[in-house]
Parts: structure tokens; sequence; C-alpha cells
């Protein structure tokens, strides 16, 4: 074990004398590497992660993530292995992208509410990018068509679920977290009295309780994107170096057997380290490509999350004996899943209008109607909107479910 250590150790010195060595060498490289991180940083991943860092713990310590628990253990428990509390955390890790849902695992762990492979379950599949980040950024900005939002959103989000259902067999053996006892009553009842039992243990003031959460958040998104910035600026300064020539003569090969045009590599070599630039290299391959190949590594590099993500997630489990190997295989086959049911589904979910082909009803961006929602509905209201309808699908789908739960006599 000693020596395995040692050896490991010894490598990661290595590699970190590489690429200061290479920052040395490409200087200028480095910096507007730095620079176009720290725009990602500012311009996307600070407005769109930091209201919901906040809301989380807030939510956390005034219980009502408790109060969800109670009321969604019937479905969360058959259907994925995971207690009721863990259908907060899909519903937030939707709505906010990652490494929300990281994060409230994290918390969940931290209070006993999960155990490591139920933890390790839960962060395989929430783990996901959020609608305003695939809608507006990928579908919008880096593809040029608000179309390819539905079919991008079906493969990112369906292979998500797939993922749940697969990993309902992760530690099949281990037990599994008990319901804690919330009172007896109706289900609604005891949500109630375990939010306030929940709410009472946390025992913190609302301004304690709102400064706590702040100072954490900003800590987090910092963290994030110090990650960010980091792995932009590594990518290039050894793409520089030509360091990257081996990965992307594997890359090349795998594409050639799939059938997928080389000349995406170069978005998947970027996708591998940091998602934003890679799903931006894939919108920006070339016109005569094929657009179901570029919606394909679209997908997939969303649902790898690349490294930079790979990061920010190892960082928020450091604290918890939750595994990395597991989010990592879940990844790689997410990625597979997401990118195979594009190319299943492209043929099918095609609408021709004219001679262009598209997904989604056509509107016109300049409408008086749309203006307006886009000024009551701004980015963060828009995301807060998308988490409540999750959130008012799961109820629904709960009180389907529930009917066949209790037919099939309560078992798990």
């Amino acid at each position: 074990m000693e020596k395995r250590n040692f050896t490991a150790a010894l490598l990661m010195a290595f590699v970190v004398i590489a690429i200061i060595l290479c920052l040395f060498a490409f200087p200028h490289a480095g910096l507007q590497a730095a620079l176009r991180g720290v725009s990602i940083w500012w311009d996307v991943l600070f407005p769109a992660l930091f209201p919901f860092f906040v809301i989380s713990e807030i939510l956390l310590g005034f219980g009502i993530v408790h109060f969800f628990g109670t009321l969604l253990d019937p479905i969360m428990r058959p259907v994925f292995r995971i207690p009721g509390i863990g259908g907060f955390v899909v519903a937030m890790g939707f709505a906010a992208g990652y490494p929300v849902a990281a994060k409230l695992t994290s918390q969940l762990w931290t209070q006993k509410l999960v155990n490591r492979e139920e933890g390790e379950r839960l962060v395989a599949f929430t783990t996901s990018s959020d609608p305003i980040f695939l809608i507006g950024a990928v579908s919008i900005g880096f593809f040029h068509d608000a179309s390819l939002a539905i079919i991008l959103a079906v493969a990112h989000y369906g292979g998500s679920l797939l993922i749940g259902l697969i990993m309902r067999f992760h530690g099949r053996k281990s037990p599994s977290t008990e319901q804690k006892s919330a009172g007896k009553g109706s289900m609604w009842k005891r949500a109630f009295d375990s939010m306030h039992t929940a709410r009472l243990s946390d025992g913190r003031s609302i301004g304690e309780l709102l400064s706590q959460s702040i100072l954490h958040s900003f800590n987090l998104i910092f963290v994030v994107g110090g990650l960010v910035v980091f792995f932009s600026v590594v990518l290039t300064v050894l793409t520089e170096a030509s360091v990257m020539n081996a990965m992307y003569l594997l890359i090349d090969s795998i594409l050639r057997f799939t059938g997928l045009p080389l000349e995406l590599s170069q978005a998947v070599m970027n996708g591998l380290f940091e998602v934003t630039i890679g799903a931006k290299a894939a919108g920006n391959a070339p016109a005569a490509l094929a657009l179901s190949s570029k919606v394909a590594i679209g997908a997939f590099i969303l649902s790898w999350g690349g490294m930079s993500v790979h990061a920010q997630i190892v960082s928020l489990l450091s604290h918890t004996n939750l595994r990395y190997m597991p989010f990592l295989i879940a990844r790689m086959i997410h990625a597979l899943l997401s990118a195979a049911i594009v190319l299943v589904i492209w043929e099918p979910m095609q609408v021709f209008r004219g001679s262009k082909a598209v997904f989604l009803p056509q509107y016109d961006p300049s409408s008086p109607v749309l203006s307006y929602l886009r000024l009551l509905l701004p980015v963060s209201g828009t995301a807060i909107l998308a988490a409540f309808t999750v959130i008012a699908g799961l109820f629904a789908a709960y009180s389907l479910l529930r009917l066949v739960y209790e037919k099939a006599g309560g078992t798990r």
C-alpha cells in the first residue's frame, strides 16, 4: 500500500512539474486561457449557481428538505433505492445543475440521512446540466438553434434517469437508511412534523442561518471558479506543448469506430476537461458536418461534465466516505447513453418546416409578449421556476406511483 501511494505521489509531482514548465514555455496562451476561465465563471457560473447554493443551505436549515423526504420516500426507495429525501436532491440537481446535487448529498451524508452507497447512487444520476445552460448557452448560444433544446433535454435528462435505474443495483447488499419516524397520522402531517423536528434540531436563528449560508456559498463558488480556471489553463498549455497529441489519436480512433466525423475530436478533447469550452467547440464545428453528429457530441460533453466538474464533485465529497470511482463510471455511461439517444431519436423527432428540420415550434424572438416575459423572468427567476416545475412533476408522479406501491404491499 505504501509503495502504491509513493508511486501515485511521484506521478502527481511529475504532472505538476510538467504543467509548470508548460506555463513558463507558453505564458501568453496560459494567461488568455485563465481570462477565458474567469469570464466563464463570472458570466455564467456565479449568477447561475450562487443563488442555488444559498437557497439549498437555507432549505436544509428550515427542514424543508426533510418535509419532501417524508413525502417522496414511497417513490424514491422502490424505484432508485434512495431515501425519499433524495427526491429533493433530484429536483435541485436537475434545476440548478452541477455541482449542486453533490453539495446537497454531502450535507445529507453529514446529517446521516444517507449512507455511502445511497449517496453514491444519488450523486451519480443527479449531477447534470441545468436547463438554463442547456437551452440558453448550448442550444441558442453555441448551436444557434433553440429547437435543439428539446432533443438535448430528452437525451441528457432521460440518460440521467436511466443511470438512476442502473445505479439501483450499485451496492445491492448494503442496508438502506431507515426513514426516521415522524409521528403518526397522515403522510402530510408526518411530513410537517419531520420538518418541524429538523428545524428545532438545527437551532440557528434566521439571521445566523442566512449569514452562514452566504459565507459557505461564497467559499464554494470560489472553489468552483478556481477549478474552471485551472483546467482551462492546463488544457491550453498542454495543447500548445503538443502533449495532448496521443489523446487526439485515441479520440480519432474512437470517432472512426463509431462513424462520427474526425473533425469533432477537438470538441471531445475540450469537453473532457471543461464542459463549456467543449460544448462551444461542438457548436462551432464546421457547418459541413452533420448536425446530428455535432449535437450527439454536445450531449456527450454535457453528460460527461468535464474534469472541472469532476474536480468540483471530488472537492465537495472530500469530507465524506463517498467514492469517486462509481461517479466516474456513471458519468462515462451517461455520456455514451446521451450521445446514443440523440442519434436514435434524431429522425423520429424531426419536424420539417420548409427545407429546415426543427424540434420545437418556431417563434419570433422580437415578439412583445416574449420580451415582456423575459423582463418578468430573468435567468435566476427562470431557474427557480424550473425547480418548482420539477418538484410539481415529482408530486404528480407520487400520486400515481403511491397507489402502485401500496397495492404491492409496501415492499421495497
